[in-house]
């Protein structure tokens, strides 16, 4: 999972990045070259905690996130105001981390000249469709290229049908309707996969507000997309403590949980993922996929080899492997399932695959 932090220049981006993964780091852009970083954090999850409690592996493996902090948009509504090397960075995101400013400092300007957390929000998802309008625009242009001089080899209704649907996003798009509001069949899925498109990503819109600010609502009218309010200067600031200072800091100020978590907790919902485990003497190891995700899909996360020559799985829930101590125990009591391929993988499934080549 690769999520984007974006947001207009001033907004708290890299606050935003350090306070998720304890670090101290600049973004800027120097002349044409695009600077960026990027962090891959452990998933904290409790439930790998006490796998590990039943199992004592020789080795534990989290599941991961990247976190990628992303400089360079700016709200402007100029036609095609992405670069082309930013828009492709963008294109590679599996949703996005929308900063938007609400704190207020004299020393910080802000590049509209006052802070305003609505207008911010809908200028940087109008400079987002605008993007993706120019994309399926140029799109048709090339359909109707093909069409003209017979298709290349494909078949006239596959040129209709993908005509169709980029006729139906061009649509959407001229009426500032944001691609991620809009459900699409696993074929007109299939047909997307490749394009990128900006504002058919999830987004977690995050209100960057100074400590003493109270949380602020905003129209959110579209679907895939989530608000938070946070003080991103003092998670930062809390994130860089050692862990007993930072408990400590955490409750004297009221925050319940490090903001790593929450967004941990909010990415996973909003892209629509669950974790899964495999927990034994060797390695307890946390995996992630997406919701309605098959067993044999499952196994191929695991390894390729396992979804070649799947065979069955055997599953027991974690809440029931912790109550009972063991697989041996969940069968005794009737908590140990045999499941085949098609078999929808539950958030907290222990799997073991059978498999053989």
């Amino acid at each position: 999972m690769r999520l984007g932090i974006i947001g207009l220049p001033q907004s708290g981006k890299t606050t935003i990045f350090n306070a998720l993964t304890r670090g101290d780091v600049p973004t800027d852009i120097s002349g044409s070259k695009i600077e960026m970083h990027t962090a891959v954090i452990d998933v904290p999850d409790e439930r790998v905690a006490k796998l590990t409690e039943i199992y004592n592996p020789k080795k534990i493996v989290h599941a991961k996130v990247s976190y990628v902090d992303i400089a360079g948009l700016e709200g402007k509504k100029a036609r095609g105001s992405i670069s082309g090397p930013l828009l492709n960075i963008l294109s590679q995101m599996d949703g996005f981390i929308h900063v938007v400013r609400h704190f207020q400092n004299p020393s910080v300007p802000h590049i509209a000249g006052g802070v305003d957390p609505a207008r911010d929000l809908a200028n940087l998802e109008a400079e987002l469709i605008l993007n993706d309008l120019i994309l399926v625009e140029r799109k048709l242009e090339r359909l109707g290229e093909e069409r003209k001089r017979g298709g290349y080899g494909r078949k006239p209704i596959e040129i209709e049908h993908e005509t169709d649907l980029f006729e139906k996003l061009s649509e959407l798009l001229t009426k500032e309707i944001p691609l991620r509001n809009e459900s699409f069949s696993d074929e007109e899925q299939k047909m997307l996969s490749s394009y990128g498109l900006l504002t058919r990503k999830p987004q977690l819109i995050v209100v960057n507000q100074s400590e003493e600010q109270s949380p602020i609502e905003l129209e959110i009218p579209f679907n895939q997309t989530q608000l938070i309010c946070m003080p991103a200067k003092l998670e930062m600031d809390i994130a860089q403590l050692p862990a007993e200072e930072a408990g400590v800091f955490l409750e004297e100020y009221g925050i319940e949980e490090p903001s790593l978590d929450r967004f941990i907790r909010l990415s996973y919902d909003l892209l629509g993922l669950i974790s899964f485990f495999t927990a034994g003497e060797k390695e307890v190891h946390a995996w992630t996929v997406s919701q309605g995700a098959t067993a044999l899909e499952a196994a191929g996360t695991i390894h390729s080899d396992m979804e070649k020559g799947f065979i069955r799985a055997e599953v027991v829930h974690y809440d029931d492997l912790v109550a009972l101590g063991s697989f041996s125990e969940a069968r005794n009591h009737g908590k140990f399932r045999l499941e085949g391929k098609k078999y929808i993988v539950q958030d907290g499934d222990v799997i073991v695959v059978r498999f053989n080549l």
